[in-house]
């Protein structure tokens, strides 16, 4: 079992920046994939980003390229989402996900792919 919990959540002015965490208990931190996800009022789950076992690979929603990185600390079991030049429309709750995949270089858009759900972070764009 791992958990995995955001933090760094919160309110920003449209141009902004965040950066969200994600802390996963596990020992075995580099045996997953991680993901980011997202879900804005009155819509459907959405992929954000994702990060292979290795670090090496990463994908993104179109609508984030370039704006948003991801990235991971073995050393700490953390995964970061660096959000900037926020936009109105990037408001939604951020979750974090785990995937437990015995290929080093994946990262899986689907989230039934993912085994471990943190309970998310809010995140605000507005003036």
């Amino acid at each position: 079992q791992v958990q995995v919990v955001e933090s760094g959540g919160g309110w920003v002015q449209p141009g902004g920046s965040l950066r969200l965490s994600c802390a996963a208990s596990t020992r075995a931190f580099t045996n997953y994939a991680y993901g980011w996800f997202r879900r804005a009022p009155g819509k459907e789950r959405e992929f954000v980003a994702g990060i292979g076992r290795s670090g090496s690979l990463t994908d993104y929603v179109a609508s984030v390229k370039g704006r948003f990185t991801i990235s991971r600390d073995s050393a700490k079991s953390t995964v970061y989402l660096q959000m900037d030049t926020l936009r109105p429309e990037d408001t939604a709750v951020y979750y974090c996900a785990a995937d437990n995949t015995a290929f080093v270089h994946r990262v899986m858009t689907d989230p039934g792919t993912y085994d471990y759900w943190g309970r998310g972070t809010q995140v605000t764009v507005s003036t």
